[in-house]
């Protein structure tokens, strides 16, 4: 596919992707943004294409955002790693399973999902505003292998809400705040994203062109997403979650009610 770097649409898409790196750098939820705006660009073009796109678009903005904040923050890596390592075979599963299962029953349950992490999330004003995980023992290193594994194979077998939920697992199940569970999250999510671009680079479902130019875009996004979240901190993540999570909430709600009716 020939793309044309200087047509509004191309340029809106660009623009897309700086936004959608913003949210991301943050508290997830790129996606929102960047998706949406791929399949109205480019119609025509097959899902598996603009989601493979998607993915390679995404990935650049993550690994800034990271690299961002491991210069400001620590994080147990011990505990860390093993939910990479599942989060990428999990994620990998997803993306060849959903091949030949419908992901229907997903996209009607998720905004129930979503409406009850929001009001958790609210009904607990103090939740991940202090940085105090818990005795990051072996019990720990089991729950982060399993953390990984499932929400990896979700993002691969359907995906939004991922940087949502990877965060909120981090608060509740590791004790860390939203500063330490943003960083963590991005590198789990790095590698849920490597594992969809090799799974759809391999079956040719990549813009390579446009998906890395859309990745520039979305780098110089994370960059200053991660930049305005470390200078304002956990109050200002908290409310740009709480802000994505609504979003999400109301175009999952939208998406399942069209499945309802089909």
């Amino acid at each position: 596919m020939e793309i044309d770097l200087f047509n509004w649409g191309t340029l809106l898409l660009l623009f897309a992707a700086g936004c959608a790196g913003f949210i991301d750098a943050a508290v997830g939820g790129g996606g929102l943004i960047q998706v949406p705006a791929l399949f109205a660009a480019l119609p025509q073009s097959m899902p598996a294409t603009l989601l493979g796109t998607n993915k390679l678009a995404s990935i650049g903005g993550t690994l800034i955002a990271a690299k961002k904040y491991l210069k400001a923050v620590k994080l147990p890596y011990f505990i860390l790693i093993p939910c990479i390592v599942t989060a990428f075979v999990g994620s990998f599963g997803g993306a060849y399973v959903v091949r030949n299962i419908a992901s229907g029953q997903f996209r009607v349950a998720l905004p129930v999902i979503l409406f009850a992490l929001f009001i958790y999330t609210l009904l607990r004003p103090s939740i991940g505003l202090t940085h105090a995980p818990s005795d990051l023992g072996v019990k720990k290193i089991f729950q982060a292998i399993a953390m990984g594994g499932v929400i990896g194979f979700y993002d691969g077998f359907f995906g939004p809400g991922t940087g949502s939920f990877l965060l909120m697992g981090f608060i509740r199940i590791f004790g860390f705040d939203f500063l330490h569970a943003s960083a963590a999250s991005k590198l789990v999510n790095a590698a849920t994203n490597l594992a969809a671009i090799i799974l759809f680079g391999a079956f040719g479902h990549i813009v390579v062109f446009l998906g890395l130019a859309m990745m520039l875009a979305n780098m110089v996004g994370g960059y200053a997403g991660s930049h305005y979240a470390l200078r304002y901190g956990n109050g200002y993540i908290r409310a740009l979650f709480m802000f994505v999570v609504a979003l999400l909430i109301l175009k999952t709600g939208f998406d399942a009610l069209g499945t309802l009716k089909l």
